[in-house]
């Protein structure tokens, strides 16, 4: 039987997800499986003033794991990751990590990274939605991710949510870093989004919001990130959030 019938597209959620989707087709290209050419782009020039091109990791993940709130060793998956500085810092602390991201440029740019740093973490290429079953197998300990979540449009939350619950394992950590609400990004609610179709180069996010969002993990630590002074070894902007949330253990 065709897949369409008289104009009739919906069937599934993942039909209707779609549709959703098209509705962003003006900033599609940065989030969906035909984003490499976006982020390509963007991450072509090296040299830019881009803050998180530097080879540094978050000032948080640093934190968590120095503090013990995340156990040292273990499986992580790192969501978007960029040119790898979150991803090696994982690898030489003792984590078996996958690190994907949607750009071949980014992918290759963290691959000779982590040459340079003499340390192994397995890079994809791809979107980590379709991925996830395939290249990407969990259970993981940590999954970690700075600065994607914030550029999904609303229902693709439900694709997210997900894939945490598919591959973050009992009692495993989720590390997120996201736009906050009154720094950069829009605060427009969530129907509105779709009337403007755009997200206005990402969303902003309140702490009550991640709670709801994430309202079936526990909520380790949520701050404000600390702003880190350019000679610092980590990474900190404050107009985003830092946030760490757990996973219950098996009964």
């Amino acid at each position: 039987m065709d897949q369409k019938q008289h104009g009739r597209d919906i069937r599934t959620v993942d039909d209707v997800l779609r549709l959703l989707d098209g509705l962003f087709a003006r900033e599609a290209d940065r989030w969906t499986a035909g984003g490499a050419a976006w982020w390509d782009g963007f991450y072509a020039d090296r040299s830019k003033p881009v803050p998180f091109f530097v080879a540094k990791p978050d000032e948080s993940l640093v934190g968590y794991l120095d503090r013990g709130l995340i156990p040292g060793g273990g499986r992580a998956l790192d969501l978007g990751c960029g040119p790898g500085r979150n991803a090696l810092q994982l690898a030489a602390r003792g984590f078996e990590v996958d690190g994907v991201d949607l750009s071949p440029t980014a992918v290759a740019w963290a691959e000779e990274r982590a040459r340079d740093a003499g340390v192994r973490v397995r890079f994809h290429c791809g979107d980590a939605f379709a991925l996830v079953g395939t290249e990407l197998s969990g259970p993981y300990d940590l999954v970690h991710d700075s600065g994607c979540f914030h550029h999904l449009p609303p229902h693709r939350r439900i694709s997210y949510l997900a894939l945490l619950d598919q591959v973050l394992a009992p009692g495993g950590h989720f590390a997120l870093t996201c736009f906050a609400a009154g720094g950069m990004g829009s605060e427009a609610p969530d129907v509105e989004l779709y009337g403007s179709s755009g997200l206005q180069g990402g969303l902003a996010y309140t702490a009550e919001e991640l709670r709801w969002i994430f309202g079936e993990l526990e909520v380790v630590e949520l701050r404000r990130m600390r702003d880190e002074p350019a000679e610092s070894p980590c990474f900190g902007e404050d107009f985003l959030w830092t946030a760490l949330f757990r996973r219950a253990p098996k009964a």
